[in-house]
């Protein structure tokens, strides 16, 4: 009983707080309570946090929080955040630096290598870099209007600045890419994982067994390390798994940056006719001139550009994550946590920019949408390549549950938003997760066109839309008025959103009709 008091008495603060707090009439009464106590604190959130949700707690059951919130440095902030997220913040720095990395790296890197061939190095540097930025800005709007409100759920968010249709909108936009995300790790186990077993057990033409058969594989591995590490009551807990899953893409890095110099151009192509390995061809033509072939292109456009920009967005997407590593962080303030999201943003930045361009630089135009597959055409039974593919698989694996926590949580703010936590509902809304993404990977014939689609939708909208709009509705106009500059420039960040999203799906879907995709080749 004593637990669940409080608990009621967070949803009444919630009820009062939020409704009223739409901000669809600036002269409501709330909005006064919402708007004094941040313009007296200026830079610091936690006085303005426990200002604000000061006095409907008080007319309710102020003693029965007051314990609690002297635990915390946000005070009924953090109170507020408990009910939504259901843990307390004490996860370290740099334990929230490897998760948001983990959230942002994925199987986009396997794509990049791709997006500089149909870009050139130049434009791909210039576009990765420009995206790099706008996440970190994107992610500092996130949290500016999540330190106003005192609210650190995304979808929340939403629900104050729009009320429900917002609160939806952003469910919704997070489900997708999220689910986007978590079939894209798992297209990777589904068809990497039986080459794995393939080359350990030296099969060169299997028989139909199940154990190199991808469907059965991907279950296989959902229900032994996915669905455990996915129940687990808190995401700080995956640190660890985090940090172990970053130092395997650290190694791809560095393999593909070493076969870089190991592999020749023109490269010999052996996967299906292990016959032609003694044919050896040079990167000169017998006039002494370099092969074309093997000339990197500074800029680049064709039918297959469309796809980079999806690619790129979809490879730095990690604002779902942002709002639950904030309320897990110890001591937590919005200095601490853009410092987590820009260590985080420039690490993956470097990383993506080496893998794409050594990538690159071994195949060239050659270069397929999965990176891997490239290396396999020329030794399937490469020693190292095929520790890489091991320790890819490993990171995705573990990255799936990360990612699977903002989607549960979108879930359970849509359909059951005044529910404490319920462990049969965590569970059940995990497994049936797991079991929709499943039949999806088994099914869906291709991942480029998931990058693509994806990519082109929700991530523009989660990057660039949601959090310049949320901002514009949430930061009171006495504090900046719509005219004032970072006003000004949310509204044009979000103008940049939509333009990519339109162009994007025009590019995407001209290509598909004109037949030439290669969205429909399978990895």
């Amino acid at each position: 009983m004593s637990e669940d008091k409080p608990a009621d008495t967070v949803e009444t603060a919630e009820g009062n707080a939020i409704p009223n707090g739409k901000g669809h009439e600036p002269g409501e009464e709330i909005t006064a309570l919402a708007i004094t106590p941040p313009a007296e604190a200026g830079e610091k959130e936690t006085v303005p946090n426990s200002a604000q949700n000061e006095s409907p707690h008080r007319t309710e059951n102020a003693e029965a929080n007051l314990p609690e919130s002297q635990e915390f440095l946000s005070g009924m902030e953090e109170k507020k955040t408990t009910h939504f997220t259901d843990f307390e913040g004490k996860t370290s720095f740099g334990m929230s630096v490897f998760n948001l990395g983990n959230a942002i790296m994925g199987s986009g890197i396997l794509g990049l290598a791709y997006a500089m061939a149909n870009t050139g190095v130049v434009l791909f540097l210039v576009l990765l870099t420009v995206v790099a930025v706008l996440s970190s800005y994107s992610i500092h709007l996130l949290l500016k209007s999540s330190g106003i409100v005192g609210i650190r759920a995304y979808e929340q968010l939403g629900y104050r600045a729009f009320g429900t249709p917002g609160k939806m909108a952003a469910g919704i936009a997070i489900t997708l890419q999220n689910i986007g995300a978590m079939s894209s790790y798992l297209y990777i186990v589904k068809y990497e994982f039986p080459l794995v077993i393939q080359a350990f057990l030296r099969v060169d033409k299997p028989a139909g067994e199940w154990y190199l058969n991808g469907n059965y594989l991907v279950i296989i591995v959902s229900i032994s390390v996915i669905l455990p590490l996915a129940l687990m009551k808190q995401l700080g807990y995956l640190g660890y798994t985090s940090g172990f899953s970053l130092s395997c893409m650290v190694f791809f890095l560095i393999s593909v940056i070493y076969k870089k110099f190991n592999t020749p151009c023109p490269f010999t192509d052996f996967a299906f006719n292990s016959t032609t390995s003694g044919l050896n061809f040079s990167a000169m033509d017998p006039g002494g001139e370099p092969d074309p072939a093997c000339i990197p292109k500074m800029a680049n456009l064709n039918s297959q550009t469309a796809y980079t920009i999806p690619i790129l967005a979809f490879a730095f997407v990690c604002h779902p994550e942002v709002l639950p590593i904030y309320t897990e962080l110890r001591n937590p303030n919005k200095k601490k946590m853009q410092h987590v999201a820009n260590i985080s943003i420039a690490v993956m930045y470097g990383m993506y920019f080496l893998a794409a361009l050594f990538g690159y630089l071994t195949f060239y135009g050659e270069v397929e949408a999965e990176l891997l597959h490239t290396y396999s055409r020329i030794d399937p039974y490469d020693t190292l390549i095929l520790c890489v593919r091991v320790a890819v698989l490993t990171a995705v694996t573990l990255t799936v549950p990360i990612v699977l926590f903002p989607v549960r949580r979108a879930i359970q703010q849509m359909m059951f938003p005044n529910k404490t936590f319920n462990w049969p509902r965590h569970i059940a809304i995990a497994a049936v997760l797991l079991t929709f993404i499943n039949l999806l990977v088994i099914f869906a014939p291709n991942i480029l066109g998931i990058f693509g689609i994806i990519g082109a939708t929700s991530a523009p909208c989660l990057i660039f839309i949601f959090p310049a709009v949320f901002y514009i509705r949430i930061v009171p106009k006495e504090e900046e008025p719509m005219r004032s500059f970072p006003k000004i420039l949310a509204a044009c960040f979000a103008g940049i959103g939509f333009l990519f999203m339109i162009m994007s799906l025009s590019f995407i879907i001209i290509d598909w009709t004109s037949g030439n995709s290669k969205a429909s080749s399978g990895h």
